[in-house]
């Protein structure tokens, strides 16, 4: 009964015969070849139906059950993603040496075997602006958003498809309601170097934008919204000087510039300045009101430093390529939000000039691949976002960020060779995003397939050069700019919306 109720089956579905080999695979003759992508399906559907055999005698309404085919059984095998390497070198402070050449690294899948270089002497100098594909539009036009598509199963019912909202795709608008403090009441939180009101620059026109993601609406920030949201809870940023500024940022955003209660809790943490320390390791502040934690951690290279000899200020540090920094180790499950970037002291200049000593699995690294600084950036980044990746499942409350890198704008030399900013003109390179992919392939290919989000904002701050502090930093040397930090209030504001938008 159930061969002949099996047969019927077979026959209404296309199939003109059932054969059992030898092995217990279930092999179907069709009536025209099978096509590949339709295997996975028609097992699942003969599985299904045996199902129903079982259950009941009859199964005529097995039929008429739709089947999903997903992504991953019509990918065509052998397909490989090529990793982008095409990304802006990046350099820090203005007083340490420097250099521009960087080396690319495919995306890494175990420790390093699979990492490769273009070349040590690579020159990737603003090649982040070659893949902002950028449309020269009015700032203030309006936006659009695009009608939702709609998916049709084999029912015939028809569902709205839902979108996830690019956040990196989108553009600059006027607001008249930014920025959203003041650079002069905010200077409790705000670095002296970077809060352009301070200085002597004239024009403050590139305050006055916001960022519109393309198609869906961003929640606008308030203050004691978001600190209601995240009361009890912990944000924490580590990285280096572009992550600080993100820090600052939200604190100023949290509290509007205005007075707060709010507490230091450094020690709670370890934040405290070494001795002959110009400064912390980081700092931590807690909103009163509702237990709310914002910390930044300098961790500029996202990787364990262990001095050689902890007695000897000069001596050579170790940089362990493989671990992540002892800090996140310690404090990872207080967190419930956490920020990483780094990027800007990949260069040979700081690693130099830090006595940084690369480690692999505790010993020295004598791979001569992944000495070149590029590769072992690529390594790191990869490495410490498998090992947040595979510390989520002890921390279910956790939200991990990677940030994309922060592009830097100098223009006819480099930061100590006579390289400037001067435009002042907010959008004169234009205001919109429309690529699909990322700028910075490198985070992106590391946090793909993996539980860790991406923060992309290397595109949309790509468009915004007249923010950077350029000739007005108070601390600035002659001939000297800095076109890598920003003003704030300013464009990192605007990471800072994206990153409560996708929280």
């Amino acid at each position: 009964m159930v061969s002949a109720h099996m047969s019927s089956i077979v026959k209404s579905a296309g199939y003109s015969d059932k054969v059992i080999d030898q092995t217990g695979y279930t092999n179907m003759l069709f009536s025209g070849p099978l096509p590949w992508y339709l295997e996975h399906a028609v097992l699942d559907f003969l599985v299904h139906c045996i199902l129903k055999i079982v259950q009941t005698v009859f199964c005529s309404d097995v039929l008429q059950v739709g089947y999903h085919i997903s992504d991953e059984a019509i990918k065509p095998e052998g397909q490989l993603f090529q990793e982008s390497t095409n990304l802006p070198e990046e350099t820090d402070d203005k007083t340490d040496p420097s250099e521009n050449n960087v080396e690319s690294l495919d995306e890494t899948e175990g420790k390093r075997e699979n990492y490769r270089t273009d070349g040590e002497n690579a020159e990737v100098e603003d090649k982040s602006q070659e893949h902002s594909n950028v449309v020269d539009t009015e700032p203030d036009q309006p936006v659009t958003e695009e009608s939702s598509e709609t998916v049709e199963d084999d029912t015939n019912i028809v569902f709205p498809e839902k979108k996830v909202c690019d956040y990196a795709k989108g553009r600059w608008i006027v607001d008249n309601r930014r920025p959203l403090y003041s650079g002069l009441k905010c200077k409790q939180w705000l670095s002296e170097m970077w809060t352009c009101r301070l200085t002597q620059r004239p024009d403050f026109g590139y305050e006055a934008y916001r960022w519109q993601p393309k198609d869906c609406d961003m929640p606008e920030f308030e203050r004691s919204a978001f600190l209601e949201r995240m009361q009890d809870k912990t944000i924490a940023f580590v990285g280096d000087s572009l992550g600080r500024q993100q820090f600052q940022s939200l604190m100023c955003m949290a509290t509007g510039g205005e007075e707060a209660d709010i507490q230091d809790v450094g020690l709670e943490y370890g934040l405290t300045a070494p001795n002959g320390a110009a400064r912390p390791d980081g700092w931590a502040f807690r909103f009163s009101e509702t237990n709310t934690t914002i910390l930044y951690y300098w961790s500029s290279c996202l990787c364990d430093l262990v001095p050689l000899n902890p007695e000897d200020p000069q001596s050579q540090v170790a940089m362990h390529l493989d671990r992540p920094p002892s800090f996140l180790k310690r404090f990872l499950h207080q967190f419930d939000v956490l920020i990483l970037n780094t990027g800007h002291h990949w260069n040979r200049g700081k690693v130099n000039a830090n006595r940084w000593v690369m480690y692999i699995d505790g010993k020295p690294n004598q791979d001569r691949m992944l000495a070149m600084i590029g590769n072992a950036k690529n390594f790191t980044i990869h490495s410490i976002t498998r090992w947040i990746d595979s510390q989520l499942q002890y921390h279910p409350r956790l939200k991990a960020f990677f940030r994309t890198i922060s592009p830097r704008h100098f223009f006819n030399g480099e930061w100590n060779t006579g390289g400037s900013c001067e435009n002042t003109t907010p959008m004169a390179r234009g205001s919109e995003v429309n690529q699909n992919e990322s700028s910075d392939q490198v985070i992106a290919g590391a946090v793909r397939g993996t539980r860790v989000s991406l923060l992309d904002i290397t595109a949309l701050s790509q468009l915004r050069d007249e923010g950077h502090i350029s000739r007005y930093s108070i601390k600035a040397s002659s001939g000297i700019q800095d076109c890598l930090h920003w003003c704030l209030p300013g464009i990192p504001d605007a990471w800072n919306e994206i990153l409560a938008a996708q929280i």
